[in-house]
């Protein structure tokens, strides 16, 4: 019987809550699909600065590095927000963990299922029958990580400076895994820039130009970014692919969430350079933060972490029967009217956290 390794990092919030449903529902793919997974916990974020010291401990890392694949699940809250902007769970912990694995490509699915459509704050009839989109986002150049970056004074003004650079080498990458995506869809594939400002925009469009002509079988358009976030509310249903550098991605994917309805539901998989004989070594986290004021009420949506466990065992360890498995055990638990708050509507029954997660065991 096959086994991985996983690192299992829940974070703060209600991290730990949705965590426990997704490993509910990995225990149950396991019986069921003839493979182990030796899960071992540890702390990241705001936990792990109330008890180590800091948001991401040497301890943390060491398990991730020998494990096959992490499963995340969020970090912060108002409890860490008055400590130094460098020391906050989010830019303390995520961030290096990406850097340091080297997790380039940021997978995140925009789903919204044809019995929710009524959650999307857009009128109904642009997402009749419910949607399906992919923002593939590069995750680890652009100005997140671009140098020089910092603060300082001239002439007596304080001067914050980022910068927004970009190797062909690192849009190359991701745009390969654009395209392989789109292959696998339906061969439709949207990059995003903003190349009539920005001379990165022009590298960026002229490098997915050229690898485009290695994916002779999918269609590729261009858009401005501004663009795209005026078309995605007026035709959500014209995107399949999206691929986009770190920082229109990071809001485009925020706003392709909220049409879907509720950050709840919507996983993502950070994929790094690291292949193994499985897969890709990869992050997997729910798209949506911590949420403190549920946090501890039994009342979040366990769905996006249940989804980015899916994602997890599609991506890094290829039991892709298992992670299909549970797809559709999450759509059969929405088809059969169970909903927690977030996408409850009339008619439909509402459930908590545990009794969501248990469902959706139970169907798998």
């Amino acid at each position: 019987m096959k086994t991985f390794k996983i690192a299992v990092l829940p974070g703060d919030g209600i991290g730990p809550e949705v965590m426990a449903e997704a490993r509910r529902v990995l225990a149950v793919a396991e019986k069921k699909f003839g493979f182990q997974l030796a899960l071992t916990e540890a702390r990241v974020g705001g936990i792990a600065i109330d008890v180590d010291g800091k948001a991401l401990p040497e301890e943390t890392v060491r398990i991730c590095g020998e494990s096959d694949a992490i499963l995340f699940g969020s970090v912060g809250g108002p409890k860490w927000e008055s400590l130094p902007p460098n020391e906050q769970p989010e830019r303390a912990a995520l961030l290096p963990l990406r850097k340091h694995f080297a997790l380039f490509a940021n997978l995140r699915p925009a789903v919204c299922f044809p019995k929710l459509t009524h959650a999307s704050p857009v009128k109904e009839s642009l997402i009749e029958g419910g949607f399906d989109v992919l923002c593939v986002r590069e995750l680890t150049g652009g100005l997140y990580f671009g140098q020089p970056k910092g603060r300082h004074e001239e002439n007596g003004e304080p001067v914050a400076v980022d910068t927004m650079i970009y190797k062909k080498s690192e849009i190359e990458r991701i745009a390969h895994v654009a395209f392989k995506a789109a292959q696998g869809r339906k061969k439709k594939l949207t990059s995003i820039d903003k190349a009539n400002v920005l001379e990165n925009g022009v590298l960026w469009r002229a490098t997915v130009n050229e690898i485009a002509k290695q994916y002779p079988d999918v269609t590729l358009n261009h858009l401005y970014v501004d663009n795209a976030a005026m078309q995605l509310v007026k035709n959500p249903r014209g995107f399949d692919v999206v691929l986009a550098e770190n920082l229109f991605g990071d809001i485009l994917s925020d706003e392709m969430a909220m049409v879907a309805g509720s950050l709840g539901m919507l996983p993502s998989a950070s994929l790094g350079l690291k292949e193994t004989p499985t897969g890709r070594f990869g992050l997997f986290e729910p798209s949506g933060g911590t949420a403190p004021d549920i946090a501890g009420k039994g009342i979040a949506n366990p769905i996006a972490q249940i989804l980015s466990a899916a994602m997890m065992l599609r991506y890094s360890l290829s039991e892709h029967v298992a992670a299909d498995a549970i797809d559709a055990a999450v759509r059969r638990v929405i088809d059969d009217g169970l909903r927690t708050g977030d996408i409850w509507s009339e008619g439909t029954r509402r459930v908590g956290t545990t009794e969501m997660g248990e469902a959706i065991a139970a169907a798998l």
